[in-house]
């Protein structure tokens, strides 16, 4: 099945200019229906009101983080609670990879990284394209 780039992206960093760089990488692979939230508080309420067929979202964030609004998503009621789920974060500790799979992250990216890794990684999860 072919991916729908016009679904809804949510991206949610705390930083804008990531934001800014993570919006930019999508336009160039062709996604261009993108929300942006900075913080997890604000992105759990708007999955509650709109279906997105991915999530992206830093770890650290204040005052919910990325892994917070992880757990809150999949543990609530909400139509986004089993869309692919895409964290960022500086952190390559194994502990929190670990934990970001046990919360039911779909997948993790390191930063730095260019479009051809968010592509890769995006690939993962909702397929190529």
């Amino acid at each position: 099945m072919a991916v729908d780039k016009a679904m809804n992206v949510l991206i949610v960093d705390d930083y804008n200019t990531m934001l800014r760089i993570i919006k930019n990488l999508l336009k160039q692979i062709g996604f261009n229906n993108v929300d942006e939230a900075t913080d997890g508080s604000m992105a759990l309420d708007m999955t509650k009101h709109k279906n997105y067929g991915l999530i992206i979202s830093d770890w650290n964030m204040e005052p919910m983080t990325g892994i917070d609004f992880l757990k809150e998503l999949r543990g609530s009621s909400s139509p986004n609670k089993d869309a692919p789920f895409i964290m960022i974060t500086a952190e390559s500790k194994t502990e929190n990879v670990i934990e970001a799979k046990k919360s039911g992250v779909s997948n993790y990216i390191v930063k730095p990284f260019d479009a051809a890794t968010l592509k890769s990684k995006m690939a993962s999860v909702i397929g190529e394209f």
